[in-house]
């Protein structure tokens, strides 16, 4: 059987997470879409809502009997719908997908380790967006109460759209300000470069992935701790990063802020090393279902070559794999050493992104 959807909200979603499964409410099933069928009760129970999301689902990871049966009256005649009669485990969704009609949702197949990154970085991004615009090729993603964060700023774009057009949305969304973007399509290193070449900073993130079940050793070296234990090496980081930058105050606290509203979208846990006690290296997971995302790695310079970021690491990837998650991802720049770091780890490389930013 190919994948199947689930519409919902994405507070439903956020509260399966906690729990480990979505619940039948109102029915002793839970009602599942075939790909093609999704719109009919989409625009039945939710006409309007531009905030759901798909969970794309993977009917192998199912524990519960899935039976073909008739929708509601009105539905297409012989038109018969999956229901799962029991939960929808959380480990079952390979995708969690904005559902933003009429275009059409990407759903990747639970083997393609970059589609399902991508589906996540475009779907935290929208999800936790106090407000998405649609543009050509893509969506910006607006947050007034970060005006410094360019991850919480900025257009995904999934073209595939020319230089000219990635110029002008990113100077016609919010007056007086350009926009950073992600070029999300293959081959859109080209585009890059057109920008770079009219002064536009453009930076390739490597998108590198791993099986969450083959764990790295060294993880009981570091500790699962409250996100307010990293703020400090998180905002010595930043200032040692943006020394001389006006308001550097505001940016750093703005830039530590908003990690806040992460784990109401997605599953959040922080980890961390410590040296004498002090938080000295430290590093975040995402759990989105059956996809994890690693974030953040860092160690305080004081403290590297001493296997606090490779215990932090292992710890993350392990608590994937406790979560249920059968893979683990994240973002390295192609230009940096880091991603060798990670490929020593078992990280591949599936793919690529593009960061382009005005002059």
């Amino acid at each position: 059987m190919s994948a199947l959807v689930h519409l919902c909200t994405p507070a439903d979603w956020r509260a399966a997470l906690s729990t480990g499964a979505l619940q039948p409410a109102g029915a002793p099933f839970v009602h599942l879409s075939h790909p093609e069928q999704v719109h009919l009760p989409a625009e039945r129970l939710f006409p309007g809502r531009p905030d759901m999301v798909l969970l794309v689902v993977d009917p192998a990871r199912l524990t519960g009997p899935v039976v073909e049966e008739p929708g509601v009256p009105g539905d297409p005649a012989g038109m018969r719908f999956p229901h799962l009669y029991g939960p929808l485990p959380t480990a079952a969704v390979v995708a969690v997908v904005p559902y933003r009609p009429p275009v059409q949702p990407v759903l990747p197949a639970p083997d393609d380790a970059l589609g399902r990154a991508l589906a996540h970085q475009l779907s935290l991004r929208t999800r936790r967006a106090p407000e998405v615009r649609d543009v050509p090729g893509g969506v910006a993603v607006l947050d007034a109460r970060f005006p410094y964060s360019r991850d919480h700023n900025r257009l995904l774009l999934d073209g595939p759209v020319d230089a000219g057009t990635v110029a002008r949305a990113a100077g016609d969304v919010v007056d007086g300000q350009v926009l950073p973007a992600t070029l999300r399509w293959p081959g859109a290193g080209a585009v890059a470069a057109e920008l770079a070449a009219a002064g536009w900073e453009a930076e390739e993130l490597l998108v590198m992935a791993r099986p969450a079940a083959a764990r790295l050793p060294g993880g009981e070296r570091a500790e699962v701790v409250a996100q307010t234990d990293v703020h400090p090496l998180w905002e010595a980081g930043w200032r040692a990063g943006l020394a001389g930058m006006p308001d550097l105050d505001e940016v750093v606290r703005q830039l530590v802020g908003r990690e806040q509203h992460n784990d109401p979208v997605v599953a959040v846990t922080d980890v961390a090393a410590r040296e004498d006690g002090r938080v000295v290296a430290a590093g975040q997971l995402r759990v989105d279902g059956a996809t994890a995302v690693v974030e953040s790695v860092m160690t305080e310079p004081s403290a590297r070559g001493r296997g606090h970021a490779a215990a932090v690491l292992a710890r993350l990837v392990g608590l994937a794999a406790d979560a249920g998650c059968d893979l683990v991802v994240l973002e390295a720049d192609a230009r940096d050493w880091p991603r060798h770091w990670y490929a020593r780890r078992g990280f591949a490389t599936v793919g690529s992104t593009w960061e382009v930013v005005s002059p």
